[in-house]
């Protein structure tokens, strides 16, 4: 991989698509090498909270010699519109799958960063014809809010928010954080690696908020996150699935404590667990040629149908 190319060059083909009104982006690259699709079958990458398809910058590049990748910004995040809607993993299964509808056809395998893994597995859920394979990184659990709250105490913690949470503050927050210092900050949370907080991540995790509506965008997703609503319980989506699965996870991870990981593998005997010793949220950004190793190896050994 060339990497003194720019980010935007290493993402690949950058295109528009509106979805349901709402212009959205996403990226691909051509597998280099042609060979049996049922043997290498197209991936889709979903990013995070906060982050974007820059976030694949050194994951697209060196998969796509075998696979033909892509990767989307979901509405509300990247270069996709901030749109003034109600947010939840359900609005962006959808938009995946739509996606796929129109420009796949054929079975892929998924791979998803923290909400975006939720994302995957929903839409592997919802859509099991859509879906080959899946690999998820630091998969949170919304239900797990509700386990460690007693019934009690919810409706407190949940008015503390809501004042916080107002459109005028999230509005003022928003020129507060998203500041390179302040961004930089945030990252060394979910990077234990501090050589992995570059000038370029941080732009890139930075640019999305100076986007038009992305105060708006932040207000409705900050109320829409600590909804029920907002996505099912891992311990629900989770049993069913019957396509082989991939969970990687940190140990270093201060986002999503890693002790869930062993929980979450126990609910499904076609999940693989690999746990990385020194990564934290973003494996595949804070030690990308651990994780492309990882990533390939389990396509290559994987049978999939």
């Amino acid at each position: 991989m060339n990497t003194n190319q720019s980010w935007q060059e290493r993402i690949g083909n950058q295109r528009e698509w509106v979805w349901q009104g709402w212009q959205t982006r996403y990226s691909y690259l051509r597998a280099k090498q042609k060979t049996d699709i049922t043997a290498t079958p197209p991936i889709i990458f979903i990013h995070g909270f906060g982050a974007s398809i820059e976030h694949w910058r050194h994951n697209l590049p060196v998969i796509a010699q075998n696979h033909t990748v892509y990767a989307l910004d979901l509405l509300g995040f990247g270069a996709s519109r901030k749109a003034d809607t109600e947010y939840s993993a359900a609005l962006w299964t959808e938009q995946v799958h739509d996606f796929w509808q129109t420009f796949i056809g054929v079975p892929v395998v998924l791979v998803g960063n923290s909400i975006g893994s939720l994302v995957c597995l929903n839409a592997t859920a919802v859509y099991p014809e859509m879906v080959q394979g899946l690999v998820m990184l630091s998969l949170p659990d919304v239900s797990v809010r509700e386990d460690i709250l007693p019934p009690l105490v919810r409706p407190i913690v949940t008015g503390i928010e809501n004042l916080f949470a107002s459109p005028l503050l999230i509005k003022n927050l928003l020129k507060l954080v998203r500041r390179p210092n302040i961004i930089r900050k945030w990252a060394g949370i979910a990077y234990p690696n501090k050589e992995a907080i570059t000038d370029e991540l941080v732009a890139i995790l930075s640019n999305p908020a100076y986007d038009d509506g992305s105060d708006q965008t932040l207000f409705r997703l900050t109320r829409s996150v600590r909804k029920a609503s907002f996505a099912e319980s891992v311990r629900d989506l989770l049993p069913p699935i019957r396509v082989p699965m991939l969970l990687i996870w940190g140990l270093q991870d201060r986002m999503i404590p890693p002790g869930q990981a062993r929980a979450i593998a126990e609910l499904n005997t076609n999940l693989k667990l690999i746990e990385l010793e020194n990564a934290g949220h973003c494996p595949h950004d804070e030690y990308p040629e651990q994780f492309n190793s990882l990533l390939l190896d389990w396509l290559e050994s994987t049978p999939f149908l």
